[in-house]
């Protein structure tokens, strides 16, 4: 099974302990950045294999293997791009997913809309001479997957259903063995539109599936018995009630922005843990509700009563709309007792989760003006990687970074920020947070001067300003391929976006050099 990553958000009770404004209840490193890097045009989601020196990320029309054996020096190994060419529309469009399992890799597509749709094997045990194995054709599009055990589990988003399909490889000639719907657990969610509870993605581990439905919540099922599949627990979410007779206007207000819109799910090696993570925006500022979104943390030791443990807020954004500077969670890896995150523009953030109820920020990296991070997702004891660049309102370059991991004990002192952009001055995290026994938080005003010499002041809300940004990396490699913005991520949030024109999205379709 591949080490996941996990993106996690979501708008936690007040009464939860929680980790505000990109600082927790220890300040972060100072100096931690990145240690090499490489031009991945189109790159999206990056899996690792078990060994934890090759990279396989998606590329919009395929994949990319990457050799990470040198952290300070990836290399691009092998490229398969044009996946189904030859088929009626093709090549097949928005890959943004990819999963590895003993060898073999899975490639879907596409995310959101267009044809071909499939499910894709390759043999990767050679990384450097992938070799295709088989295909599934679909009628519906693929926006994420997982690939445990053999067997191939695919968000199948189709009018009425938003199910889960499962499928066996079968040596080359894939078929499927089995599928669910949360329907069958609660037949109103058809009354309502299949965009508030779409099945945004799924996580596999030990035949247990966690799915994340969006505005229904994240559901723990039994997946030991692909044509029996059995409901746990549901873990969160809203009544389907709350949806009666919304119009398309306001359903698409609901799919963007908080409560709801549980957007990835995972669990740690024990599934003792699973995280919950929230993609959304504010498209209301005057709402009181709309904003960035979180992890939260969620004991699961006994899977039929999980039990809430702790909150992790997103960094702060000067602009957190749909156009503006994106800092909501996206995905994410658990490692032993490590939480590895990615925030789009708001960098990537890793946790010391020892004490789940208190997850305490040890490191983050944030250069908005030219990152945008899909996942982090951890290595080896040297290295997590970090793919970025896919962003709806900038020109980012696509480029895989690596990460050392950091230190067990933070740091003192906030960490090394980096302008988000904002013309009225910029922000970025603000270090001394402390969370009082009642579960509250308060960020007390400070001014501080890190050792590269970036002066931060923190106020009483959390965010700061600063004046100068030096930020040291180390690119060992970076051949080119910078490229223009592309689709968004969210299953169908763009599309409801555009539609009721909410914004001058830049939708422009990334190509690679």
């Amino acid at each position: 099974m591949d080490r996941r990553q996990f993106l996690t958000a979501t708008a936690g009770a007040a009464t939860l302990p929680a980790v505000v404004g990109g600082a927790s209840a220890s300040t972060t490193q100072s100096s931690f950045g990145p240690l090499g890097r490489v031009s991945v045009p189109g790159i999206k989601e990056t899996v690792v294999d078990e060994s934890g020196t090759v990279a396989v990320a998606a590329v919009d029309d395929g994949f990319v293997t990457i050799d990470i054996a040198d952290p300070a020096n990836p290399t691009v190994l092998a490229e398969r791009r044009g996946l189904l060419a030859d088929r009626p529309n093709g090549p097949m469009a928005e890959i943004y997913d990819v999963k590895y399992d003993d060898g073999t890799l899975l490639v879907v597509g596409p995310a959101n809309s267009g044809s071909p749709r499939a499910a894709l094997f390759f043999d990767v045990s050679d990384p450097a001479a992938p070799e295709r194995l088989g295909v599934y054709d679909t009628g519906y599009p693929i926006h994420n997957s997982d690939f445990d055990d053999g067997i191939a589990y695919l968000t199948a988003n189709t009018s009425g259903s938003n199910g889960l399909v499962m499928v066996d490889p079968n040596d080359g000639d894939p078929v499927s063995v089995g599928s669910w719907s949360i329907t069958n657990a609660e037949s109103d969610w058809t009354d309502v539109s299949t965009r508030l509870w779409s099945l945004h993605d799924v996580y596999v581990q030990d035949d247990i599936a966690y799915l994340a439905h969006w505005d229904a919540g994240t559901w723990i099922v039994d997946v030991s018995d692909p044509g029996s599949v059995e409901p746990v627990a549901k873990v969160r979410g809203r009544d389907p009630s709350a949806f009666a007779g919304m119009g398309m206007s306001q359903v698409a207000f609901e799919q963007t922005q908080p409560p709801g819109n549980d957007h990835y799910t995972a669990v740690n090696e024990d599934a003792s843990l699973l995280g919950i993570g929230v993609e959304s925006w504010d498209l209301r500022p005057d709402d009181g509700r709309g904003g960035p979104g979180g992890v939260t943390l969620w004991d699961i030791s006994t899977p039929s009563d999980p039990q809430r443990l702790s909150r992790i807020d997103p960094p702060p954004s000067s602009d957190p709309s749909y156009a503006g500077i994106w800092t909501t969670s996206h995905n994410f890896d658990f490692q032993g007792d490590r939480l590895y995150t990615s925030w789009y523009q708001g960098g990537v953030r890793v946790f010391d989760i020892s004490d789940p109820a208190a997850p305490v920020e040890i490191a983050n990296y944030r250069n908005t003006d030219e990152t945008s991070f899909w996942t982090a997702r951890y290595a080896t004891e040297d290295c997590f990687v970090a793919p970025s660049g896919e962003h709806p309102n900038r020109d980012l370059p696509y480029r895989l970074y690596t990460f050392p991991i950091p230190d067990d004990d933070p740091v003192a002192g906030p960490p090394t920020a980096v302008p988000d952009g904002n013309p009225a001055g910029t922000t970025t995290t603000a270090g001394g947070t402390t969370t009082t026994p009642a579960g509250t938080t308060t960020t007390p005003a400070e001014t501080t001067t890190t050792p590269t010499g970036t002066t931060t002041t923190a106020d009483a809300g959390g965010s700061a300003t600063e004046t100068d940004t030096p930020t040291p990396t180390t690119e060992a490699s970076d051949a080119g391929g910078d490229t223009t913005a592309g689709s968004g991520p969210g299953f169908g949030v763009l599309g409801a976006l555009a539609g009721l024109g909410l914004g001058a999205w830049r939708l422009r379709e990334r190509r690679g050099d």
